[in-house]
């Protein structure tokens, strides 16, 4: 796979030089049936479905293979034109950390959704959705409820093939996909399996990086940093995973319940924050976790469970998202917290919203009941405007930010609908 990958990266002599220094690695036991289905003709063509996928719903299409071919991704060369940029920054020079959403609106209001640019890759809830943080290529990584894991080529246009490749390498619901910019041929899932596992493109399988007998919430790493992952356990346990010794660099309990994200500060990857069941969010400094009771610079408590917590791309802010609010917490010491009102009512469904930032600190994305995405502006502390099509299959719910293409934002449904706005 990785010859197919063919990744062009300045990162490449740093990633060799850091090969020659490593030291013996601990064998991790391989995954014995990896799964792939091909879909073909192109999925993408099908009829949306306004209704969704029943949360019952499994997915049976995919076929048992036993003999390791997974040549269908990487015979395809598939990430050919893929660059990462290792060393640049992940967003356009031309705007500023700290633009406002009047200098946005032009880029913002044209951003659409074109009807190749919805996919329905398979059955299943959406759970996470990931872009592969490259230049030159619209790829975009996402699990379901299941287990299952697709890499989508948005940009392919092969009538035979659909540029769709499906792995089955948890039997749980996938809680974390991390791709770093630094080794894209190298993709960490984590699932509510209990299961850690690491797709090596040059071996083409899923290795074991991490078992327990308790679910696993999510999964991060900290900015330009290989070896560490980060990753909730059971009720409130962060544990810090060392990748190169196999082993437990850090094990805390933060919280009184389930974390349900992992954020680090993109200026200074010391800085972690946490959101949690519990109700509180919590922003850390790593180097003060090393004792058994860690203190936070900041916690700010909330009636009900906090869905999320993620830092705005200049570090100086963190957006939360919980019951009818979106909050923000900001200031040099992170000491100014305010609420902007967004209906994130959910009725009968089992959803939690989850309001992530776009490529500067001017705006944040969340889904709506309505089948549209709220854009919402921390300085007007107000919904600006929202993004709705008629393509948009059902309700948005799970985003991600193209780290390189300003505008371009990918959007996971509550069925199994995958969605790319470009501007």
């Amino acid at each position: 796979m990785v010859a197919a990958l063919n990744i062009h990266s300045k990162a490449a002599t740093l990633s060799a030089a850091n090969k020659r220094q490593k030291t013996k690695q601990v064998k991790k036991p391989k995954m014995e049936n990896p799964i792939v289905t091909r879909r073909s003709p192109r999925t993408r063509v099908k009829p949306p479905d306004s209704k969704g996928l029943s949360e019952n719903e499994e997915f049976n299409g995919a076929k048992d293979v036993k003999d390791g071919n997974f040549s269908g991704f990487s015979e395809k060369g598939t990430l050919d034109s893929c660059k990462s940029e290792a060393f640049e920054s992940p967003v356009k020079e031309e705007f500023d950390k700290h633009l406002d959403t009047k200098k946005s609106d032009p880029w913002l209001k044209s951003m659409d959704l074109k009807p190749e640019n919805v996919a329905w890759p398979m059955a299943g809830r959406i759970m996470e959705v990931k872009f592969f943080p490259c230049i030159g290529i619209s790829m975009i990584a996402v699990g379901n409820k299941v287990g299952n894991i697709a890499f989508l080529n948005m940009d392919s246009e092969d009538e035979i093939d659909d540029g769709i490749y499906i792995y089955g390498p948890h039997t749980g619901a996938i809680s974390g996909i991390s791709i770093q910019r630094y080794s894209i041929s190298k993709i960490y899932s984590s699932g509510h399996d209990g299961f850690i596992r690491l797709m090596d493109a040059e071996k083409e399988v899923f290795d074991v990086v991490h078992y327990c007998d308790k679910t696993i919430h999510c999964l991060s790493q900290q900015p330009n940093d290989l070896w560490s992952l980060y990753f909730s356990e059971g009720r409130g346990v962060l544990i810090e995973w060392d990748v190169r010794t196999g082993k437990s660099s850090g094990n805390w309990m933060l919280h009184e319940d389930t974390i349900n994200t992992i954020s680090f500060n993109p200026q200074n990857p010391n800085i972690m924050a946490t959101s949690s069941t519990d109700g509180t969010a919590c922003i850390w400094d790593l180097r003060t976790t090393r004792s058994r009771k860690p203190k936070t610079m900041k916690t700010a408590s909330h009636g009900r469970a906090v869905n999320s917590a993620y830092f705005s791309p200049s570090g100086t802010s963190l957006a939360t998202s919980l019951d009818n609010n979106v909050g923000i917490i900001s200031g040099f010491n992170y000491e100014d917290t305010s609420m902007i009102y967004h209906d994130n009512s959910t009725g009968t469904l089992n959803l939690s919203f989850r309001g992530i930032w776009g490529w500067d600190d001017s705006c944040i994305f969340i889904g709506n009941m309505r089948k549209g995405i709220d854009v919402i502006s921390p300085v007007q502390r107000t919904s600006v405007m929202t993004l709705q099509s008629p393509q948009l299959p059902a309700i948005p719910w799970r985003f991600d930010a193209h780290p390189y293409e300003v505008g371009m934002l990918a959007a996971a449904t509550n069925g199994s609908g995958v969605c790319l706005w470009t501007p």
